[in-house]
């Protein structure tokens, strides 16, 4: 019998497909599901009250990430007004339905989708999800990870499967090798600046090509990450030798993958996709944000182009303006996009032996996890940051989006390496650039959005 050739995505769709409704949609089944406290409790406490178990807790991870304080010594209390009940809650809700939880002060407490990778629980060919956008972060790792809302959240908890309508495929390949001080970043602004913020509506997107496979794993899930602002349901990247060596010996990864099913998750040499799109590497500089959406990115060194009315009001910016030499207020490292080990390592790089300009009103670090923070002080680097000018935070989801909770100086223009640039997403009034860590330093530095690469040389 003649086996058709199959996407990555296709292969592990067709391992997890339960059933097709009457009409047409897919039942999936579901291997991990990760809560958080923002939507958690209230998806928990329905389950309960409709008399529902958790039907495989050992399945359901939960961790104190969106709400949480960042501040040193935190502990429930957060700057958001009626913030606590979010963790309290949670964790109530979390005991009492015997999932595995990651607390406030738990060492391996962190960003959802930084610590799922770091604990092996996101593995190839797995089905994960969270009521976040952003988990699509995970599909670094081989996996289909896809963000969902709570009330799917406690469908999957209770069935262990949820409906979907099978999405269309999408590769994108960047083809050739970055040049020096180009990063994942960059890469991702640079699709979303070329190809549209709705570019990849309704496809799962297959990363590919040689500057893909030379990303670590930590790069690749920067990429993936920014798939939710391509408008994607997800991103997947075939796993390999390096992904295999990054989750061998976490704690909920096999014991090794020599098993020949690994090496079957990969995209058929001969397999298609709904829609392709080739960028060469060669091609991307260092990228920054200008407007209000992840689209309005443009290289560092270039002009403001023309775009939407109110985008050019709300950044302050018009068109044909030189974007380097733009004076900004703060600074922020961090996010589920740009806070893991390898992005502060290279940050520091830039910082060490320098200052941020006197006039930065505010500039933060917060590591994506408790681990990374621990690793990053094991090496010093939150002496850097803090030599620098930097105030060096616990872990979470800080200032990525604004909650009601800490915000910048009103009215402030942030460079920041989180993942979206929308109208008041760093609080109101703020103006947010998004960029790589690195330029991020390196504006901080300069006290204008400044070109990474001229600190490198």
């Amino acid at each position: 019998m003649t086996v058709s050739p199959k996407t990555l995505f296709e292969k592990i769709w067709d391992a997890h497909h339960v059933a097709q409704t009457a009409g047409g949609a897919h039942l999936i089944a579901i291997d991990r599901v990760f809560l958080h406290e923002r939507t958690g409790a209230a998806a928990l406490k329905s389950l309960a009250a409709n008399g529902r178990p958790v039907r495989d807790p050992a399945r359901v991870f939960a961790v104190m990430d969106h709400i949480v304080d960042t501040r040193p010594g935190r502990g429930d209390g957060t700057l958001m007004q009626g913030g606590s009940a979010f963790i309290t809650e949670t964790r109530a809700a979390a005991h009492a339905a015997g999932i595995t939880l990651f607390d406030v002060n738990d060492p391996d407490q962190g960003i959802t989708h930084v610590i799922s990778p770091e604990l092996g629980i996101v593995l190839p060919g797995a089905t994960l999800v969270a009521p976040d956008s952003h988990t699509c972060t995970q599909g670094a790792l081989g996996a289909f990870a896809w963000g969902i809302g709570s009330s799917e959240a406690e469908h999957a908890m209770a069935t262990g499967v949820l409906r979907l309508d099978r999405p269309k495929t999408m590769r994108v390949t960047f083809t050739g090798a970055l040049t020096a001080g180009v990063t994942p970043k960059d890469m991702a602004l640079h699709l979303l600046a070329t190809h549209g913020a709705g570019g990849g509506a309704g496809h799962v997107v297959e990363f590919a090509g040689e500057a893909v496979t030379a990303l670590d794993i930590e790069g690749r899930m920067t990429l993936c990450n920014m798939a939710t602002e391509f408008s994607a349901m997800t991103a997947i990247i075939a796993p390999d030798d390096k992904t295999f060596a990054y989750l061998a010996g976490r704690r909920h990864a096999p014991a090794d993958f020599s098993d020949p099913y690994w090496a079957t998750l990969t995209t058929d040499d001969s397999a298609s996709f709904d829609h392709e799109i080739v960028i060469d590497a060669a091609t991307i500089a260092p990228m920054v944000s200008w407007g209000t959406s992840p689209e309005h990115s443009m290289a560092v060194t270039a002009t403001v182009p023309q775009g939407p009315e109110r985008a050019h009001a709300y950044i302050g910016l018009d068109a044909g303006q030189t974007l380097a030499g733009t004076p900004i207020d703060a600074a922020f490292i961090g996010s589920c996009t740009n806070a893991r080990l390898s992005d502060l390592r290279r940050a520091a790089d830039l910082l060490r032996g320098r200052h941020i300009a006197p006039s930065i009103r505010k500039a933060l670090v917060v590591p994506g996890s408790s681990a990374v923070k621990r690793a990053a002080e094991a090496e010093g680097l939150d002496k850097v940051f803090t030599d620098a000018g930097f105030e060096w935070r616990a872990s979470g989801c800080s200032l990525c989006f604004f909650a009601g909770g800490e915000s910048f100086p009103e009215g402030a223009r942030t460079i920041s390496s989180t993942n979206r640039n929308f109208e008041g997403r760093q609080g109101p009034g703020i103006r947010t650039h998004i960029a790589s860590p690195e330029t991020v330093a390196a504006s901080a530095i300069a006290g204008v959005i400044a070109d990474p690469r001229e600190l490198a040389r």
